[in-house]
């Protein structure tokens, strides 16, 4: 597909030109969307590991690319002598940031990401952002002067291809094989190359051009805000739906690593298509998005966790279908060069307002990811819609009587609704009907929408919303979207992060203290708590609904560590989980990352320190980082044990905590302790994998073993070979992805 976009504008432009032109614009969008991943990666240890940091980041972007759009749309009202004298200044006065990386100085502990992340990222890498921003539109705008007025727009398709492959490349490429100092280095070339090309392509500017006076520009009131609008529309939509993806993929499907840059890059990609020279796809998949919406928006809040992985990918096909079909829409009302800046002005700003409902507005407003279909719905009233079969439009006619059948659609989807959830009807018959409605309003945005909307709330779409109109069921915040379930006998709740339960407790009189999940007493937390002394300084990081808290023993002293305000709201003060209460009143929380806490603790301060602090199934590499098991250290005493829970769907973590163990002189063992061995297994048990280490080998050659237990035992720590330790300046979890090629 790229081979193929990139020959089109090509062989579209006909002059020694156009490469330079397509080179310098790859370059740009190449370093834009490397530079991305890289900053945020440099983040990690100062910011922590919270995945809503990406969206945050995002907005962050998209903000400045805004910028750097605008700027390009200013400056273009100039003289070309003057465009390229400002923009190359601009690239000097921007070079005094480089080698690129963060500024000084670190947050403090309960620092507020979604403060702290625009303060760092616009006040570390704003001016060489928004120069390279500014690279697409001027330099199309520049080819158009230089050719002649050829048709520019084919070289977003370029562009859109250069920021894939920059996405694409920092985790497959560059983080595995370059530390931060070298990715830092890489980066700073290249933009001293975009630099050269940029001035390059200012020299190929014609010479009559530039002696001329500012290039003349059509009125303002040319361009009817109606048409401006549009585009905003189209822009946001694509934007939203590529932010509340990632969002609902990440928090109720899979939490699986490296996730987001599949939404992000398909996004990338449907610009290519969308603005491509060959039309043949782009109409393709255009053409077909209303049904494609109906099948698969219509179903995408389906809760079977049965398949996790083929929903996601059906989620992403849904976020391509829709990013195409909008673009497409949108490279149709494109403007004249003249106005070209402007066109891609109100894009960026139709980007942000997506980007700033779906990373801002949403987590404040919402309390589950209802951006999600409702992203879903405004992309199929937006998309075009086109009568596919005649008899469909003789059924439909126009004015009174179309409007008599869309009442009648919606009238027979309500009904539809009611029996699927009042049980007076199967549900799948339901949605079948409902459905077959749906194709009957092809053609037409508003009966579809509505078809669209029954099937959303008839899949799933009704249960969360009850959810949320159920008392302390269901808290957002930040950091993820936290739900209690309590079971239909009511014999124990749960907390449910994404898709992950983060504690029970059982609700029988008498049990209410017993611990579970992955912290029952054969599992390898329980048998070293239980055996812990009886005046032992304790500290756990993670809270969760507070199961730990009821191994506490009268004499010891206890400190939990939390990032999350809410999850301390929901485990100490809403009632719901009395375990903190019951084992542990009055033990100090304290909030934020764990990491800056612990690093501002005194030192031999522990006995005991227990990480159980992963969202999900995504990882906080900046906790298992060299720096971070040396800051455990300093806080252990001489004797302590550090407790990891490593239990993970998708990564093998034995080989991070193991390198990192030797590095630093730990000594360690691990236990997996399988339920599934296990015949007598406590009620509401999990299988959990935990690595307990400690800087003195008597403590871990003590640990309190069963070998003779099918359950699981204490075995030594294994590394695996050429595996190196992670540091705050190089990690890589692709070689840690269950099934990848070792």
């Amino acid at each position: 597909m790229a081979m193929a976009t990139m020959a089109q504008p090509l062989g579209a432009m006909r002059n020694w030109h156009g490469p330079a032109f397509v080179l310098t614009i790859l370059t740009g969008s190449f370093l834009l969307f490397l530079v991305q991943p890289m900053i945020a990666r440099m983040a990690l240890p100062r910011l922590g590991g919270a995945p809503a940091v990406w969206n945050s980041a995002m907005l962050v972007y998209q903000a400045l690319l805004l910028g750097g759009y605008a700027y390009a749309h200013a400056i273009s009202r100039l003289a070309p002598r003057r465009q390229v004298f400002i923009h190359l200044a601009l690239f000097g006065l921007a070079s005094f940031w480089l080698p690129i990386g963060l500024i000084a100085g670190d947050p403090p502990a309960d620092a507020a990401p979604l403060i702290w992340v625009p303060w760092l990222l616009v006040l570390s890498i704003g001016p060489l952002f928004f120069v390279v921003a500014a690279q697409a539109p001027l330099m199309q705008r520049w080819y158009s002067l230089s050719s002649g007025g050829r048709d520019p727009y084919a070289l977003y398709a370029a562009s859109n291809l250069g920021s894939f492959g920059g996405l694409i490349a920092y985790p497959l490429l560059v983080e595995p094989r370059m530390p931060i100092l070298a990715q830092s280095a890489l980066w700073t070339g290249g933009y001293v190359v975009l630099a050269l090309l940029v001035a390059t392509c200012a020299f190929l500017l014609p010479r009559q051009g530039i002696a001329e006076a500012p290039v003349a520009q059509a009125p303002a009131i040319s361009l009817p805000r109606l048409l401006q609008l549009h585009w905003i529309l189209l822009a946001a939509v694509p934007s939203g739906l590529m932010l509340s993806t990632t969002t609902y993929l990440t928090t109720d499907i899979v939490a699986m690593p490296l996730l987001w840059v599949i939404p992000l890059g398909l996004y990338l990609l449907s610009f290519s298509a969308a603005f491509a020279v060959n039309r043949t796809m782009a109409d393709a998949v255009t053409k077909a998005a209303p049904v494609s919406i109906l099948l698969l928006g219509g179903f995408a809040l389906i809760g079977d966790q049965d398949q996790p992985i083929f929903r996601a990918g059906l989620s992403v096909l849904l976020l391509l279908v829709v990013s195409i079909a909008l673009h497409t829409k949108m490279y149709r009302l494109r403007p004249e060069a003249e106005h070209l800046t402007n066109f891609y002005l109100f894009m960026s700003i139709g980007g942000v307002i997506g980007g700033l409902f779906a990373a801002l507005i949403a987590p404040m407003a919402f309390d589950w990811t209802y951006e999600h279909p409702l992203m879903i719905m405004a992309a199929a009233l937006l998309v075009p819609h086109a009568m596919a079969f005649a008899p469909l439009r003789r059924l439909w006619g126009t004015g009174q009587r179309a409007r008599i059948m869309t009442l009648t659609v919606a009238l027979f989807v309500l009904l539809l609704f009611v029996q699927a959830v009042s049980l007076a009807l199967p549900r799948a018959l339901c949605g079948a009907l409902i459905l077959a409605l749906g194709v009957l309003s092809l053609g037409r945005a508003i009966p579809l929408t509505i078809a669209l909307t029954g099937l959303l709330l008839t899949f799933g779409g009704w249960e969360s919303i009850a959810a949320s109109l159920t008392d302390n069921a269901r808290t957002r915040s930040y950091f993820g979207i936290y739900t209690i379930v309590t079971d239909k006998n009511a014999q124990a709740r749960k907390l449910v992060h994404g898709t992950t339960v983060h504690g029970i407790q059982i609700l029988k009189p008498g049990r209410e203290t017993e611990p579970t999940s992955y912290y029952v007493r054969k599992s390898g937390v329980g048998r070293v708590m239980a055996a812990l002394d009886a005046h032992a300084r304790v500290g756990i990081v993670g809270l969760g609904a507070g199961t730990l808290a009821c191994y506490r023993k009268p004499g010891q002293s206890w400190r939990f560590y939390e990032i999350d305000p809410a999850v301390a709201h929901i485990a100490r003060d809403s009632g719901q989980f009395s375990l903190l209460a019951r084992c542990a009143p009055g033990v100090p929380i304290d909030i934020g990352d764990a990491r800056l806490t612990l690093r501002d603790a005194q030192p031999a301060s522990l006995d005991f320190l227990a990480l159980d602090a992963f969202s999900s199934d995504s990882v906080p590499m900046h906790l298992l980082t060299r720096e971070a098991f040396d800051i455990y250290g300093r806080t252990l005493a001489p004797k302590g044990m550090l407790l990891v829970h490593i239990s993970n769907r998708y990564l093998e973590l034995e080989p991070v905590v193991a390198a990192a163990a030797a590095a630093g002189g730990w000594h360690g063992a691990i236990m997996l302790y399988d339920i599934g061995k296990d015949k007598s297994a406590a009620p509401y048990a999990s299988s959990s994998l935990w690595v307990a280490l400690s800087r003195d080998a008597g403590t871990v050659a003590g640990l309190n073993d069963m070998r003779g237990d099918p359950s699981g035992s204490w075995r030594p720590l294994q590394q695996r070979p050429g595996f190196t330790a992670w540091t705050d300046d190089f990690s890589s979890i692709l070689p840690l992805l269950r099934g990848w090629a070792q």
